[in-house]
């Protein structure tokens, strides 16, 4: 398959219905870079992340960093899909199996960033479209493995009454990725964003005002596919993060926590400060274990 027919199929959001249809996509991908690029280009700073650059089909554009540790190869792909299937249905028996808790944010990842490279060869005047695309998939990618793993989960609006002296004034509607709903009753909600850049304070904010305005302590939580950028010339590019870790801990000490902050691909600090140690787990946490802690 060509680097355009790849392109157009990333662009049509029709084609990404279920788990499968990404795991498709992602194996053509891997396929077509077998032999299909201009170069590979090994991070400056960090030298697990590499960047694709295409050849003339793709604008000789370089792509956004890619987790070489988080990244399954096409030859062991097939394997990897089947793992991956055993694990959905058998996810809360895997707890104490490193290998497969791994495999979940390995899959996951490559997936999803398959979908962002692809489209990391458009033109530099759609780029915008390209995020906007890239960030709609994501958030649809999860809500289908959270639906296929028996959770009941949707996207939409959730209307909360403003009460005074015990009677409602108006309503204030709330757009979610993810509302996890039971008989009627919400009993979480979710954001999923590719990154956390720009996005952290809005998370935190909702929260706050959800559960002062409706006097409960409805689970928030937030999931997010990495925090790097590219930075730097060609050919000496690096990474740098986009993680706001003072805004972090500052919403989570002085606001409130949230009930789960879950990556495919953690940062270094996330493991090490105590603070964000605390708060942020890899995405496997959140389907292995506390999802079920959140409706149950």
């Amino acid at each position: 398959m060509t680097l355009s027919q790849l392109v157009e199929w990333a662009k049509n959001k029709d084609r990404f219905q279920t788990i499968d249809d990404y795991s498709a996509f992602c194996e053509e991908y891997l396929s077509f870079i077998f032999d299909g690029l201009q170069a590979v280009i090994v991070s400056q700073n960090e030298n697990h992340y590499h960047f694709f650059q295409y050849r003339e089909d793709g604008n000789f554009n370089v792509s956004r960093p890619i987790n070489s540790n988080l990244l399954i190869s096409v030859e062991d792909f097939q394997l990897a899909k089947q793992e991956f299937g055993y694990v959905m249905q058998h996810v809360r028996e895997i707890k104490e199996e490193p290998r497969l808790r791994d495999l979940i944010n390995k899959f996951i990842y490559t997936c999803q960033q398959m979908i962002g490279v692809t489209l990391d060869a458009l033109p530099a005047g759609e780029s915008n479209k390209a995020r906007k695309i890239n960030g709609d998939l994501f958030e649809r990618y999860i809500r289908l493995i959270l639906c296929d793993i028996g959770i009941p989960v949707h996207d939409g609006v959730v209307s909360v009454p403003v009460i005074v002296d015990n009677e409602e004034l108006f309503k204030m509607s709330y757009q979610h990725d993810i509302i996890v709903e039971e008989s009627g009753e919400v009993r979480a909600i979710g954001s999923v964003k590719t990154s956390s850049k720009d996005r952290i304070d809005k998370i935190f904010i909702d929260k706050f005002l959800y559960n002062r305005l409706t006097n409960k302590t409805t689970p928030h939580f937030a999931v997010f596919l990495n925090d790097v950028q590219r930075k730097g010339r060609e050919p000496r590019f690096g990474v740098n993060t986009t993680f706001l870790t003072g805004h972090f801990k500052g919403y989570t000490v002085k606001l409130n926590p949230l009930d789960g902050v879950y990556y495919c691909d953690l940062r270094p600090n996330m493991l090490t400060d105590n603070i964000l140690s605390s708060q942020i787990r890899s995405l496997d946490a959140l389907l292995i274990e506390d999802i079920w802690r959140f409706i149950e």
